[in-house]
């Protein structure tokens, strides 16, 4: 009879263990491994992936990341190199370090190509192999989508900003073809001996219009990252009341709720302006705007209050439209 399989830990830390970090791809990095997935379970195939097989494990990377974020330069060369651009990428980097350099599962293989008669199947973006030698198949995303529907609680009513995503699609993409590609035969081709468990690593954050309220679908896990988007007609009076200092986030600084030093903020160019400036500026922008608000704390240190979208008058109806697709 096999050894029965230990269970993963859930991934899932409160911030307060890890938000004093202060190197933000080191708070990238370790929001990627504790924050909450945007999905339950999907089983048979869509199992959830944590790096994490014990709490000692887990107690681990915490002090891990704080030696990293003491001394995080071999991780900024890295990602210099990389010269990453796109938000996917920036997480594959973040995540393909830890499993390279931290203290638990270990890499096996990252974008492994799978082919026949020399055409491209898919690619597998992770093998891992955990401490107790389990062999892990993990397909990451990060994904931030806004909910655009009028209560029907489904899945399709979460949308890309630019609406050329919606989270359905992306499920059943993962479910149908991503995520059983380790099983197919091709794949024991490779070389890469398995057999392989597949776990779906889908972090990210959902966003909803302010002063709604929806009921989420039940693929969705409820301790998901949560934001709010607003038009740009009703987003200075939400703003008014809400923060005094507001900037435009970078996407790739979509993934930690942001947090700037006093003195590092000028050194890095990082400008926070008020409302009417923030509006001026989004006015000219073509499609939907991440801010964030921010507070300064005891410290002197910006923290982010929170995130959101600001969107075109006429972006709602055109998310409808596309979630009804």
């Amino acid at each position: 009879m096999n050894a029965p399989r230990p269970a993963l830990v859930p991934a899932a830390v409160p911030p307060a263990q890890w938000d004093a970090l202060r190197e933000p791809a080191v708070r990238d990095l370790a929001w990627l491994l504790f924050s909450a997935d945007l999905l339950r379970a999907q089983p048979p195939v869509g199992m959830l992936a944590s790096a994490f097989e014990t709490q000692d494990e887990l107690a681990a990377t915490l002090d891990w990341l704080r030696a990293l974020d003491a001394e995080p330069g071999a991780l900024r060369s890295d990602l210099a190199v990389a010269r990453v651009t796109r938000l996917g990428r920036y997480a594959e980097c973040l995540l393909a370090w830890f499993l390279q350099h931290g203290p638990t599962a270990r890499l096996i293989a990252a974008n492994v190509p799978l082919r026949r008669a020399g055409l491209t199947l898919g690619e597998c973006d992770f093998l891992v192999q955990t401490r107790a030698g389990r062999r892990l198949h993990w397909e990451l995303a990060v994904k931030c989508y806004l909910h655009a529907g009028d209560g029907r609680g489904l899945l399709s009513d979460y949308v890309g900003p630019n609406l050329q995503d919606r989270f359905d699609l992306k499920l059943t993409h993962l479910l149908d073809h991503q995520l059983p590609l380790s099983g197919r035969e091709e794949f024991a081709t490779l070389g890469h001996v398995g057999p392989w468990e597949p776990q779906m690593f889908i972090k990210g954050w959902l966003f909803y219009r302010h002063g709604e309220v929806s009921s989420d679908p039940m693929e969705i896990d409820p301790a998901h990252a949560r934001g709010w988007w607003a038009t740009r007609t009703d987003w200075p009076a939400f703003a008014a009341e809400h923060a005094q200092a507001w900037r435009v986030l970078p996407r790739l600084e979509w993934l930690a709720p942001r947090r700037h030093e006093p003195g590092v903020a000028d050194a890095e160019g990082i400008v926070f302006v008020d409302v009417a400036a923030l509006g001026e500026r989004v006015a000219h922008q073509n499609g939907p705007t991440m801010v964030a608000a921010f507070y300064l704390d005891d410290a002197g240190c910006w923290v982010e209050r929170s995130r959101g979208f600001i969107v075109p008058d006429d972006w709602p109806q055109k998310a409808q439209a596309f979630a009804r697709q």
